[in-house]
């Protein structure tokens, strides 16, 4: 297949482009920063530079939701990157002459709100807040790319954990001084998945043709902040375990503390797991495991 992907260089979509040419597949990545193209992978600045038929968009881009404090014009940046991106994207699609098979766009488990004692699953309503609104709208801009002949999914990712960046980094960051720590009461819920699940996911879905809709890409296992830190703590190990108070953040990084980190959200990967897709790594150990061995 010839496959567009955006967002292509970010941190899930290095580990992916090459996992599409390992397998076989063209792959054009619309990037604003210059690249230089290889035999398989052809970096694109503009729509108007791919030149040749697309089977499949994967849609990645958006301006990182943990980078900087949540002003009122950094929000107006993420929603940018990704609505608008994303209705461009969409505009462009039906503009081609044969259509393009899929599309599966970027969402995030951000579009359920938080709860301490829900459990969500791909068929449970959007919550409130920043998060859960701009989740509502990116997805609504790529279900208009939903035709008789493009099928779309909307890739509700959870925390994504590996070596080289992501939030790993700075889960871990206390971890490297000996102190282990979680943030706020810990109670709240961590729905993760390793990156390499991630890539995983997105050719299991590229190939299944019978799902489109929302899939969550979430291991089984979710874990609250609290057995994050004991879990960490038996793969790397520290001299101390403590919490860091939900105020503190609050003051450091405003509104991103409330919505990312003082709550959370238990998720179920229900779609992937109906239809037999196999994690590699289903427990948060093997999950570390693997990113610190990687980064070692």
């Amino acid at each position: 297949m010839h496959i567009l992907v955006t967002g292509g260089t970010g941190f899930i979509g290095s580990a992916l482009v090459p996992a599409l040419v390992d397998r076989g597949d063209k792959v054009t990545v619309l990037s604003r920063r210059a690249h230089v193209s290889m035999p398989a992978v052809t970096y694109v600045s503009s729509f108007d530079d791919i030149r040749e038929q697309v089977d499949a968009v994967i849609n990645l881009a958006g301006a990182s939701l943990a980078d900087k404090r949540w002003s009122k014009r950094y929000k107006e940046i993420m929603v940018a990157s990704r609505v608008e991106t994303t209705e461009r994207l969409v505009a462009w699609m039906q503009a081609q002459p044969t259509p393009v098979k899929m599309l599966l766009s970027g969402s995030a488990i951000g579009y359920y709100g938080s709860s301490e004692t829900s459990v969500f699953t791909e068929q449970s309503p959007s919550g409130s807040g920043f998060s859960a609104d701009l989740c509502q709208a990116w997805e609504q801009a790529a279900k208009a790319g939903v035709s008789a002949h493009t099928r779309v999914v909307l890739l509700r990712l959870g925390v994504v954990l590996d070596a080289g960046g992501g939030a790993l980094v700075e889960m871990l960051r206390s971890f490297s001084v000996g102190v282990g720590s979680w943030v706020g009461s810990g109670r709240q819920w961590l729905s993760w998945i390793h990156r390499g699940d991630v890539v995983k996911a997105i050719l299991f879905l590229l190939d299944n043709e019978t799902i489109a809709g929302p899939v969550n890409l979430v291991a089984p296992e979710a874990v609250t902040h609290r057995e994050f830190c004991a879990v960490a703590s038996q793969v790397k190990r520290v001299l101390l375990q403590l919490g860091v108070p939900g105020f503190a953040l609050k003051l450091m990084v405003g509104e991103m503390a409330e919505e990312l980190l003082l709550n959370g959200q238990r998720v179920q990967p229900e779609v992937l797991v109906d239809n037999s897709f196999r994690f590699a790594h289903s427990t948060l150990e093997s999950a570390l495991r693997s990113s610190l061995t990687t980064s070692a």
